[in-house]
């Protein structure tokens, strides 16, 4: 239990954040493409009260971390209307990109705030495991989100880029898709998929950061 309590308290921050600009972003890029529907639903927010989802949220990744030490879980979808869009195929993946896309953004920036504490002297250890949460917590978003079956985000990637016809066909698993990616996540097979990436998203950060690692040596 005392194990809990600590990684509750360093993860709590940052995944509020990623999960809150990670919802609001979709929001933004959906009313920026025309459709205001998230916008008037009040999900463009940095109110984290207005995406976190009680039971997907809260009582399932406790749960599941409680019995097999596994954490998953999801916030409140943000509700699109995609003939809302202006053009509905091509906008719906940048509406789908937004979400992984402010999940790089925030990892970049925590990377930068864990750095900045390294040269500042920082020796304590609890703002450099939450730095180190955050990093993790927002790759780990990145590269999950971008598994291409639907509900994912990579799923509706992946639909916008099909085919008219094949898109339709590939949409069609979306009501089954959440048991598929728990099945997948189960047989550890998606480890296959999200490990890969988040090593790629790291070194891109790496590469990113070392005007600054230069700077600060």
């Amino acid at each position: 239990m005392d194990e809990l309590i600590r990684n509750i308290a360093v993860y709590a921050l940052p995944v509020l954040f990623a999960i809150t600009l990670h919802e609001a972003a979709h929001a933004y890029v959906a009313k920026y493409f025309g459709d205001a529907t998230a916008f008037v639903a009040g999900r463009m927010s940095l109110n984290p009260l207005k995406h976190v989802d009680p039971f997907g949220t809260i009582v399932i990744p406790i749960a599941l971390y409680l019995s097999t030490g596994f954490v998953f879980g999801y916030a409140k979808p943000v509700p699109i209307d995609i003939g809302q869009l202006r053009n509905p195929k091509r906008d719906m993946a940048w509406v789908a990109l937004a979400g992984p896309g402010a999940n790089f953004v925030m990892a970049l920036l925590w990377l930068v705030f864990s750095l900045l504490l390294g040269a500042a002297g920082v020796h304590e250890a609890f703002p450099h495991k939450v730095a180190q949460a955050g990093l993790i917590t927002n790759l780990l978003l990145f590269a999950f989100n971008l598994v291409p079956i639907p509900p994912l985000d990579g799923g509706r990637v992946l639909t916008s880029m099909l085919p008219n016809r094949l898109a339709y066909q590939f949409a069609r698993i979306e009501p089954y898709g959440f048991f598929i990616v728990l099945a997948l996540i189960f047989l550890k097979v998606l480890n296959f998929w999200v490990v890969p990436l988040m090593i790629a998203g790291n070194y891109a950060l790496s590469v990113l950061t070392s005007p600054l690692k230069f700077l600060l040596n």
